[in-house]
């Protein structure tokens, strides 16, 4: 299967972001993995994402490099990541990624889903 490299629809990768997942991408001591962004049915809302790494590239895929970080969207998930915003935030209230996404109409009181 081939990936075709493009610009993954819009999406973004803050630099708070990239640099937290080169930090992660070194843990794991791999370097033929990737973060795959997507959206999947589930959550109270009817839709939620997921963020992980992967080492697979799927016939379909968007793929846009970021600083040495590549993010990868499968071709289902591409229209509803347009213009996202993938960041990460580290406070004393709240540690974890986040998606600031202008497709997304409602969410849930969680944010881990949204429609």
């Amino acid at each position: 299967m081939s990936a075709t490299t493009e610009a993954t629809s819009g999406i973004q990768l803050s630099e708070a972001a990239a640099s937290k997942v080169k930090s992660l991408l070194q843990q794991e001591g791999r370097d033929d993995l990737r973060l795959r962004v997507a959206v999947q049915p589930g959550g109270c809302s009817g839709l939620r994402y997921q963020l992980f790494f992967d080492e697979r590239q799927l016939d379909g895929d968007a793929v846009q490099d970021f600083g040495g970080v590549e993010v990868v969207v499968d071709r289902m998930s591409v229209p509803y990541l347009g213009g996202a915003v993938v960041d990460f935030v580290d406070t004393i209230e709240k540690q974890g990624f986040t998606i600031d996404n202008p497709n997304a109409t409602g969410s849930c009181a969680c944010g881990d889903s949204f429609s």
